[in-house]
């Protein structure tokens, strides 16, 4: 066997072996578990802004961003901006590896790559720091409500200009919200793409770690991940994702899409 491929091959099977093991899984929840009252994914930054992710998380995005290449990536809530700039530095990454095969200049400047972003309430410094960033020139925003009807449009009309896309849905965590999210944006990924959910992971902690939410268990982006599946067969859940990780706040949530 072809040694990159053998390696493949075990890193497969490595996986596999790690979905199969339920003491380690219930350990792995158990761990996220106690890191959420000290905030733990509030203490990492990308490129000097709050990212507000697990690490692992930004690791599998890392990866699903250079396997799909994507020419647009769609996040619905943005928070202190860092996961707009992460996506938005791997797309420069991308453009530049694409001028190194190329034997062409790079000029990010110029890049049709772009990373649009949605939240109901970009604050004021926040956005000023965003834009103030060295990544703000492939970075695009909409305030307003990711399910109202004048944003989807606005999205689906930048959308219509790109071939190869990938979703990021991590805004207001009820059922209703994040299915809503589910039925106006999942249909612009493309295929072989990904429709990332994140928090998902609510459904499994206890319902009292929320209290002043309106989600909880039976009422989160997981469930509306289930009820979304039902009757979109063109989207499977990539558990090798969550198997691997260990460590996760999007179960169930990585969403790719076959045709």
């Amino acid at each position: 066997m072809d040694p990159v491929e053998k390696f493949r091959e075990e890193v497969r099977e490595n996986i596999a072996a790690l979905g199969k093991d339920q003491d380690l899984q219930a350990a792995s929840l158990a761990w996220l578990k106690g890191s959420l009252k000290h905030r733990y994914s509030y203490n990492f930054s990308w490129l000097g802004r709050p990212i507000i992710q697990y690490p692992q998380d930004v690791i599998a995005m890392q990866e699903l961003i250079w396997e799909v290449k994507p020419d647009l990536i769609i996040e619905t809530g943005i928070a202190h901006g860092g996961s707009l700039i992460f996506s938005a530095s791997m797309l420069a990454q991308l453009d530049l590896c694409d001028a190194i095969e190329n034997g062409t200049s790079f000029d990010p400047r110029m890049s049709s790559r772009k990373v649009l972003g949605v939240d109901i309430d970009i604050r004021a410094h926040n956005r000023a720091a965003i834009e103030a960033h060295p990544m703000a020139s492939r970075i695009q925003m909409i305030q307003g409500s990711s399910i109202a009807q004048d944003v989807i449009e606005q999205v689906r009309d930048m959308a219509s200009g790109y071939n190869r896309i990938l979703v990021c849905l991590d805004s207001n965590h009820t059922h209703e919200h994040a299915l809503a999210e589910l039925e106006a944006y999942a249909p612009l990924v493309s295929a072989g793409s990904y429709c990332v959910v994140f928090d998902s992971v609510i459904e499994d902690l206890p319902g009292d770690l929320y209290p002043n939410r309106p989600w909880g268990p039976g009422d989160n982006p997981k469930t509306a991940v289930w009820k979304y599946l039902e009757t979109h067969p063109e989207f499977e859940i990539d558990r090798d994702i969550q198997h691997k990780l260990l460590i996760t706040v999007a179960p169930d949530g990585f969403l790719k899409r076959s045709a």
